[in-house]
């Protein structure tokens, strides 16, 4: 089994559906994690050209945590357009090249475009990796992949349907995020926000809605035929 989770950012799948990712790949799932951005504008001194390639390399480090396979699209950030046909397809060939038993990504209720035009373009493109006559580099994938949104920032204005129970690896989650030290170490220093604390803080308000001691959240996108009659998220 394979499971694909695609984000923005480098970090944004450490935040939302790290732990789930973690907990997978100790089921033996064969995780890829794909972050279509570089994440060049996320500091207010490092330059652009300079983050980008602190960023991919952190990026490569925390999915490496788990054995997951890091795929970078190397967009810049707030670049990416649903409305983007070669990054469609770019993402089409990476749905047909993994196969994913289902995909993770953003919510269309996240708090920014970066993050909103992603969950669009999975939803596209997921849809498009089944059509035989649509060419990319990989063959056509006749499946339609089910997905699933992750948790918004903070959890605001997402009601979660189904929940992972992260307790076991939520030291995990925290370790990956770890790995961006970008971003971290910059909001420690300099925001007074320990992030780590905050993400952890979250996986403890959704371990508080269904009985765990730590979870991660999640909707199911609700379209004909991506339902399924058994529990995929494990």
């Amino acid at each position: 089994m394979k499971v694909l989770a695609i984000g923005a950012h480098p970090d944004d799948l450490e935040i939302g559906c790290g732990g789930t990712l973690a907990k997978l790949a100790l089921q033996g799932t064969g995780i890829f994690m794909c972050h279509i951005t570089n994440g060049n504008m996320g500091h207010a001194v490092i330059a652009p050209d300079e983050l980008k390639k602190i960023r991919v390399k952190e990026a490569e480090t925390a999915g490496a945590i788990i054995g997951a396979e890091v795929i970078n699209l190397n967009l810049p950030d707030l670049c990416i357009r649903s409305d983007n046909e070669d990054l469609v397809k770019k993402i089409v060939d990476i749905i047909r090249f993994v196969k994913p038993e289902f995909i993770i990504t953003h919510s269309p209720n996240d708090y920014m475009k970066d993050h909103i035009e992603t969950g669009k373009i999975v939803f596209d493109a997921s849809f498009t990796a089944s059509v035989p006559h649509f060419e990319t580099s990989s063959p056509f994938y006749p499946e339609l992949t089910p997905i699933y949104y992750m948790d918004t920032l903070a959890g605001v204005n997402f009601l979660p349907t189904e929940y992972v129970n992260i307790t076991d690896t939520i030291e995990t989650k925290v370790k990956m995020l770890e790995c961006h030290q970008s971003q971290i170490k910059w909001m420690r220093e300099h925001d007074n926000i320990d992030f780590s604390d905050f993400v952890r803080t979250v996986s403890k308000f959704r371990g508080l809605q269904c009985g765990a001691d730590y979870a991660e959240g999640f909707t199911q996108c609700t379209v004909w035929p991506k339902l399924r009659t058994k529990r995929l998220l494990p």
